[in-house]
């Protein structure tokens, strides 16, 4: 054996030396990926009961919203029964007080209407015939008008937010 070499003992021992600095290395790199796999599965749990939570308070929302959708259209409607109970409470009314009163709950009526977004569909006569808002109850001859315009309203329409509540009744010119 020459000087300054290492014996098979020794090498053995640096070896087995190696060998646990590299399992020592290996279990710490364990132990850190635990801790972050016990991290990251805790903030999992988190995020599915905040998900949880979160649906929850908004199917709540949604079951509140339509239980009382109709609550402010309500109350502005309760003007318009007070007004019709305080004009039948009147027993010598005049024709004429009785219609001032059926005149202006009317207009108490059309304002609360209003207010809640459904707008009234009554198109002039000439106005072209609009499927999408009018129904046509008869096609007549209308000398002097375009083909297809609105020639009387039968019935007036109603829309709630743009979108038809109920189609104004029409007749239509027939095309010539």
């Amino acid at each position: 054996m020459l000087q300054g070499e290492p014996s098979p003992e020794e090498l053995e021992a640096a070896q087995a030396a190696n060998e646990a600095d590299a399992l020592a290395a290996a279990q710490g790199e364990l132990a850190a990926l635990q801790a972050k796999n016990a991290e990251l599965a805790d903030q999992y749990l988190r995020a599915q009961a905040d998900v949880q939570n979160a649906r929850r308070r908004a199917d709540d929302e949604i079951t509140k919203a339509r239980k009382f959708a109709v609550e402010a259209f309500a109350e502005s409607l309760l003007p318009v029964t007070d007004s019709l109970e305080a004009g039948l409470a009147i027993k010598d009314a005049t024709p004429e007080q009785i219609r001032e009163g059926a005149e202006a709950t009317l207009r108490q009526l059309k304002s609360a209407l209003e207010r809640n977004k459904v707008i009234e569909v009554a198109p002039a006569a000439g106005t072209k015939f609009d499927p999408h808002q009018h129904q046509a109850i008869s096609v007549v001859p209308a000398p002097g008008q375009e083909p297809n315009t609105v020639v009387s309203v039968l019935q007036k329409g109603y829309t709630i937010n743009e979108r038809v509540l109920r189609p104004a009744l029409v007749t239509v010119s027939a095309p010539k």
